[in-house]
């Protein structure tokens, strides 16, 4: 009867069965931790090409409206 065996040896088991394996746990923190890193590198590459698409329009934007030379001021 292995069975009987197993009852109360747990900790003896984790110690030398699944060392250096890691746990659920760990593994779902871990997995956790990435994808909330990529959502903030995904966020952080789409807001800075938000703002880049909005300086080219208001560059575009502008040359429609004053024409090709730039702004008519004293020094253009």
């Amino acid at each position: 009867m292995a069975f009987f065996g197993l009852i109360g040896n747990d900790r003896q088991m984790a110690a030398t069965t699944y060392a250096g394996k890691e746990s659920a746990t760990e593994k779902r923190q871990r997995k956790e931790t990435e994808k909330a890193a990529r959502r903030r590198q995904s966020h952080h590459r789409s807001v800075v090409k938000a703002d880049r698409d909005g300086w080219k329009w208001a560059d575009k934007e502008r040359e429609r409206q004053e024409g090709p030379g730039g702004r008519r001021g004293w020094f253009s």
